[in-house]
């Protein structure tokens, strides 16, 4: 037997679509987001959870919320969780950020694990408070299914710090597409991706909002 986390992205929100930067904003889920929530609950129902750890923002409450109400299941709040801070960045479109805030942009881009958006927080700042989360799971559940429920960047960050890929190359190394599901196997030799991104449980309708 060994633990399997479940790393499930938020559903659709109105800003996965315009694409400008939302991490301490805390917006609804779309009417597509909340069909992609049901559609998870529909297709994860009859796993055995132990439990399931959810960031606690609106958008990922309401995400984990249709599989919780179905099964009776306690959400475990946890600010680490939380989406990365973007700063000044925040509700801004990327143009605007390159015309505002060009060099801090640039550094950004370039090196994210150690350099933040303006006023914001690093991947490595992420990982650290994300990690914290993960180490509480792994004592508490030796074994099992453990749902996390977070968001595309501080998915993507806890992904490569299970996994040994450089934090500075996140951006660059792992899709996190509105909804998707990725599953990590933890077992006596250490963190195994089994499955990175799925989709394929919401249809072919909602796959097609893609968003950022």
């Amino acid at each position: 037997m060994s633990l399997k986390l479940y790393f499930l992205r938020n559903g659709e929100t109105v800003y996965s679509q315009i694409g400008a930067y939302c991490g301490e904003r805390d917006p609804e889920l779309t009417v597509e987001g909340t069909q992609m929530a049901k559609a998870f609950a529909d297709a994860h129902r009859s796993i055995a959870w132990a439990a399931v750890y959810v960031s606690p923002m609106k958008r990922t409450v309401a995400t984990a919320k249709p599989l919780c109400d179905a099964l009776g299941l306690r959400m475990e709040l946890r600010d680490g969780l939380k989406e990365m801070r973007y700063g000044k960045w925040e509700d801004k479109s990327v143009e605007t950020v390159k015309q505002h805030y060009w060099d801090d942009y640039i550094q950004w881009l370039t090196e994210p694990a150690w350099n933040a958006p303006t006023g914001g927080e690093t991947a490595v700042e992420i990982a650290s408070r994300a990690s914290l989360v993960i180490a509480e799971i792994q004592k508490n559940y030796a074994t099992g299914n453990v749902l996390v429920v977070s968001h595309k960047a501080t998915i993507r960050i806890m992904l490569c710090s299970l996994l040994g890929i450089d934090l500075g190359r996140y951006r660059d190394r792992i899709e996190m597409l509105p909804g998707s599901v990725s599953i990590v196997k933890c077992d006596l030799r250490g963190p195994l991706l089994q499955v990175l991104g799925d989709r394929a449980y919401m249809g072919e309708k909602l796959r097609a909002r893609l968003g950022t």
